[in-house]
């Protein structure tokens, strides 16, 4: 059975991933009670691991580095206790491989050849084009559904990204074109990076020493 983790390395990592966010926007990332990620932000902040700022009237919340730290040295710890690493390790290395794929079908979708050859911005007025590349995403999608397969099975908190990416992916196909690249809403790219920041996290690898931006 898949590990399930403490609340509070949920909460952490769930704040890391989201960089900014509001409890509710904290909690849907894995799922948890608002009422439990409240509680537990508040101990954080008590704790100095996240600090609460009010944003047009509305409180989010940010990590600190101590609470960074903490958090990857907790989720290197959970890893090691359930000898999850191995799989976690092959897991990463297969979405590796999938990734440049994911970067260049967002180039495509948002800067594309005019007749003469010469980039231009997607304004996606050309239907037939926007289909080609929406179609190339459905078969990426197929093949990392492949790779959390095993991250599901290593960790429970895995379990919600299947939903997340197909909720994105549900939306671009339906016509909400935004769905597909856009930042701050849970777009397919907003829950591809942030999968990419999670295993990052998980295995205590950084974005420099990964070679990644």
């Amino acid at each position: 059975m898949a590990h399930e983790s403490d609340p509070e390395l949920l909460v952490a990592l769930a704040l890391r991933l989201k960089g900014f966010g509001e409890i509710d926007d904290v909690a849907t990332v894995h799922g948890l009670d608002t009422g439990l990620t409240a509680d537990t932000l508040a101990a954080m902040a008590e704790a100095g691991r996240c600090m609460a700022r009010e944003v047009d009237g509305v409180t989010k919340y940010i990590l600190t580095p101590t609470g960074r730290e903490d958090g990857e040295a907790a989720l290197g710890v959970e890893l090691d206790s359930i000898d999850g690493r191995v799989a976690v390790q092959a897991a990463y290395d297969d979405f590796l491989a999938l990734n440049t794929s994911m970067l260049q079908l967002c180039t495509d979708w948002q800067v594309k050849e005019d007749a003469a050859g010469e980039q231009m911005l997607n304004d996606h007025s050309d239907d037939d084009y926007d289909q080609e590349v929406m179609a190339r995403l459905v078969d990426l999608d197929s093949d990392l559904r492949k790779v959390l397969a095993p991250l599901r099975a290593t960790l429970a908190r895995y379990n919600g990204y299947p939903g997340r990416f197909r909720g994105a992916l549900d939306r671009l196909l339906s016509g909400e074109l935004e769905y597909f690249t856009k930042p701050i809403i849970p777009s397919y790219h907003t829950v591809w990076f942030e999968l990419h920041e999670d295993l990052l996290a998980t295995l205590g690898i950084s974005r420099a020493e990964e070679g990644s931006t």
